[in-house]
């Protein structure tokens, strides 16, 4: 019996030494999809954000000098830069300026117009540039940097943005967006905005019914934000953000920035279909994530993301 006892004293040794192998086996590769799937992010990002800071600050001065005598002002609202390669606005933080236009005829004639003015105008400023003009913004090529423009128009102290879809006006308190936008990156440790620049990427892929605009994805991280004490990673608050989003979306959004009553009037009441659409994309998109995490592979990120 006691021959037996001690078998089964080493046996118990055996069996916690090899649990602890795997155990420290499992850790390992943990963290080696952990430094992966982040690298992966921050591989997309580098992608969105890949532009010449000091070029683009040069030309806004530029522009800022050829157009004083047709504008008054600019505000400029880049977070991080918008990506290049969009000739349209996912959301005011992906303009590189607001070019302020002060014409209150412009302002009652229609968003195309006020385009087509800028457009004219910085064509005559900039002949050996290339202007070319998306469906609410206006783009400067020049030879080290594309610089996205989005008409304003002020007229007694109100100041209009076209809408998303190019077709109307919406009233807005640019300052008071940076503001808002800029506090609540700064309590992130400045990874508010690229993680909203990340889900804008995610949203893009989705079918149209179940998208956002780039101002409500903005709204959303401000509130979705509020208080967040989880991780400051990419990966982390990417989930969070369609985890908490899916809820936040069911309802409406108060403006607190001016632009409208709600910043998210498209989607029509409370817990509208078009609501319950949003949600249930969003909530299969956390869930992925979720399940990405469970069985640690980085394709199931690349799939995320379409790629």
């Amino acid at each position: 019996m006691g021959g037996s006892g001690g078998g089964g004293y080493f046996q118990g040794n055996i069996d916690s030494t090899l649990k602890q192998v795997q155990e420290a086996k499992e850790k390992s590769k943990n963290e080696e999809y952990q430094a992966r799937s982040n690298a992966y992010l921050n591989e997309l990002l580098g992608q969105f954000n890949d532009r010449d800071v000091d070029a683009i600050n040069r030309h806004l001065d530029e522009i800022r000098s050829a157009l004083e005598k047709d504008i008054d002002g600019t505000i400029d609202l880049r977070f991080g830069g918008s990506v290049a390669k969009h000739t349209y606005v996912d959301g005011l933080s992906d303009v590189d300026s607001l070019v302020m236009l002060d014409n209150c005829e412009l302002g009652e004639s229609s968003p195309e117009l006020a385009k087509n003015y800028l457009a004219d105008r910085l064509i005559e400023r900039f002949p050996k540039s290339e202007v070319t003009e998306g469906r609410i913004a206006v783009t400067v090529k020049f030879q080290d940097a594309e610089i996205q423009l989005l008409p304003a128009v002020s007229c007694q102290n109100d100041v209009k943005i076209p809408e998303a879809s190019g077709e109307g006006w919406s009233q807005v308190n640019p300052r008071a967006f940076t503001r808002v936008l800029t506090s609540r990156n700064d309590q992130t440790g400045k990874k508010l905005v690229p993680v909203v620049k990340l889900a804008k990427a995610l949203i893009a892929t989705l079918p149209s019914q179940q998208q956002v605009s780039g101002y409500h994805a903005e709204s959303l991280a401000v509130e979705v934000f509020a208080g967040y004490k989880g991780p400051f990673t990419n990966k982390e608050m990417l989930r969070h953000f369609f985890s908490k989003g899916a809820e936040q979306v069911m309802s409406p959004i108060r403006d607190r920035t001016g632009q409208s009553v709600h910043v998210d009037e498209y989607l029509g009441s409370q817990g509208s279909l078009e609501r319950k659409i949003v949600s249930d994309a969003f909530s299969r998109a956390a869930r992925r994530m979720e399940r990405a995490d469970s069985t640690g592979r980085l394709e199931d990120w690349q799939n995320i993301f379409g790629d």
